[in-house]
C-alpha cells in the first residue's frame, strides 16, 4: 500500500517535526541539519487517476506511479539541530534561526526575516492564525508579537523555571506555556492575563489543545503524559508506559484522547478522562506488539489514529477496535506523524531521513 500511495523522499538527516501549511497546500519538515524541507501536496499522479475496477469481477486495483517525483525544496540551514516551526499565512511558515530571529519560510523555500527577535536561541514557537498572534521564548521570556512583528508584548513571568513549549487554543484566544512542572493558561482578549495554573508531577514537554478548548494534554519529559480539564484545573497524569509518550494527539470524531509511547495505540474517552487515577476510560485500539509506537495523530474529521512504530512501520485503526489498517511495513523509526485538514493526507519523517506524504483515496475509509 504504502508504495503506492505514497511520495517519499530521502532526506540526509533525521525528521523530527513536521507541519501542514493552514491551507494544506505544502508540508513542511524540520531536519536535525537545521533546514527545512517542503513538499507541495499537488500530486500529479493521485490514487484517483491509478484506480482502475474490472467490469466483470468489480475488483479494484491501483497501477503504480509512472512518472518520477518532483524533489523536494530545501531551505537554508538555519541552526543547528531542527528548526522550531509554525504554520502562519496560506502556505507559509514561521521558523526559529539560531540567533534568536523569527524568519518566514515561504513554500518556494526562500526565507525572509521578520521583526521578531529574541536575545537568546528560540526554545518555543507557535502562531494563532485567527488572531495574527505569534509567540515565542527562549527559555526565560515568553513574547507576543503581530504577524508583521510590529507589536510585541512580553508575558509577565508567571513562575520560575524554563520554558519548554507554548501553544495556542484552536480559536487563538488563549495561550499555554509549559513551565518545568506546571501549564499556565493565558487569556488574550484584551491584556493578557493569568486564569490558571496547572501543575504536573512531572516536567510538561509540549502541550496539545482539544479541538473545543476544554482540555490541554501534554508528553511528560520523564515518560507519560498529562492531562487536565479548564474549566476546574482538575489534572491527571498516566505514567506506566514503557517508552517515552512523546506525541499526544486529540480525536474530535472519538472524543478521545491517544498517545504513543506503548506497544500498541494507547487512547481513552474523554467520557472518563483519566482523572484523579480514573482508568475505566481506556479503549483498547489496535494489535499489541512487540515494538514501541513512536508517534500518533488523530483523524481531523474520522474517529482514526495513525501510529508510527519504532520499526519504521504505519498503521490506521480506527479508535476502540483492534483492527489496523497496515500502511507501511518497515523502515526508520518513525519520528513525526500529521494529517493534513482535511484528511486526505498523512505525512511522516523517519529518524534516518525518510519524508513521506500517503494520499488516500476518497473512497479508503468510507
Amino acid at each position: 500500500m504504502f508504495d503506492l500511495l505514497a511520495r517519499s523522499w530521502a532526506l540526509p538527516s533525521a525528521v523530527e517535526t513536521l507541519e501542514f501549511s493552514d491551507d494544506s497546500s505544502v508540508a513542511a519538515f524540520a531536519c536535525a541539519d537545521g533546514t527545512i524541507a517542503l513538499a507541495s501536496l499537488t500530486d500529479p499522479e493521485p490514487p484517483e487517476s491509478r484506480v482502475r475496477v474490472s467490469g466483470d469481477l468489480g475488483q479494484t486495483t491501483i497501477r503504480p506511479r509512472e512518472k518520477p517525483l518532483a524533489p523536494l525544496i530545501v531551505t537554508e540551514r538555519l541552526l543547528d539541530g531542527a528548526p522550531l516551526i509554525a504554520a502562519s499565512g496560506q502556505s507559509g511558515f514561521l521558523a526559529g534561526a539560531s540567533d534568536g530571529r523569527i524568519v518566514r519560510v515561504a513554500a518556494t523555500g526562500e526565507i525572509d526575516n521578520t521583526d521578531i527577535r529574541l536575545d537568546g536561541v528560540i526554545v518555543a514557537l507557535d502562531h494563532a492564525r485567527g488572531q495574527g498572534l505569534t509567540a515565542v521564548s527562549d527559555g526565560a521570556d515568553v513574547v507576543l508579537a503581530t504577524a508583521s512583528g510590529g507589536t510585541i508584548r512580553s508575558l509577565p513571568r508567571d513562575g520560575g523555571g524554563n520554558v519548554a513549549a507554548l501553544g495556542f487554543s484552536p480559536s487563538g484566544r488563549q495561550l499555554a506555556v509549559c513551565r518545568d512542572h506546571e501549564i499556565s493558561i493565558w487569556t488574550l482578549v484584551g491584556e493578557p492575563a493569568l486564569i490558571r495554573t496547572i501543575g504536573f508531577p512531572q516536567a510538561t514537554a509540549a502541550v496539545r489543545w482539544s479541538a473545543d478548548s476544554e482540555w490541554v494534554a501534554c508528553p511528560l519529559a520523564s515518560g507519560g503524559f498529562g492531562v487536565a480539564r479548564l474549566a476546574d484545573g482538575k489534572a491527571g497524569a498516566v505514567s506506566d508506559f514503557p517508552a517515552p509518550a512523546r506525541t499526544v494527539s486529540w480525536s474530535e470524531r472519538a472524543d478521545a484522547l491517544i498517545a504513543s509511547g506503548a506497544f500498541r495505540i494507547a487512547a481513552w474517552s474523554m467520557k472518563l478522562p483519566p482523572l484523579e487515577g480514573e482508568t475505566g476510560g481506556a479503549l483498547v485500539t489496535g494489535r499489541p506488539g512487540l515494538v514501541v509506537v513512536e508517534a500518533v495523530a488523530g483523524h481531523p474529521t474520522r474517529p482514526l489514529a495513525a501510529a508510527g512504530f519504532a520499526n519504521g512501520q504505519i498503521v490506521i485503526a480506527r479508535i476502540g477496535e483492534r483492527d489496523e489498517l497496515l500502511v507501511k511495513p518497515s523502515g526508520g523509526a518513525i519520528t513525526a506523524l500529521a494529517w493534513s485538514a482535511d484528511g486526505r493526507h498523512l505525512a511522516a519523517g523517519t529518524a534516518n531521513g525518510g519524508a513521506s506524504l500517503i494520499t488516500f483515496p476518497a473512497q479508503m475509509f468510507k
